[in-house]
């Protein structure tokens, strides 16, 4: 999550604790008034591979469960 998503989601969290109808009015029109650009990624030609790759696992049924996962990295870790 970068830091973005994280400020984001500490706006949210702390608007949920407003109950003034007044205060949460102003914060609507100063949110509906800013301008807003599209969040469109442009990916690298070796991020679209990796993601054709993933796609092919996936089509492909090689795939592990969580718990799988959790294990393999704590052994990785050398922590099991």
């Amino acid at each position: 999550m970068d830091s973005s998503d994280i400020l984001r989601n500490n706006i949210i969290d702390k608007l949920l604790t407003i109950t003034n109808k007044d205060y949460l009015s102003a914060l609507y029109q100063l949110v509906n008034s800013s301008s807003v650009s599209p969040d469109t990624v442009k990916l690298t030609d070796e991020q679209i591979l990796m993601l054709q790759l993933s796609d092919l696992d996936i089509k492909n049924g090689r795939l592990i469960s969580q718990d799988q996962l959790d294990k393999a990295d704590l052994q990785w870790l050398g922590e099991q």
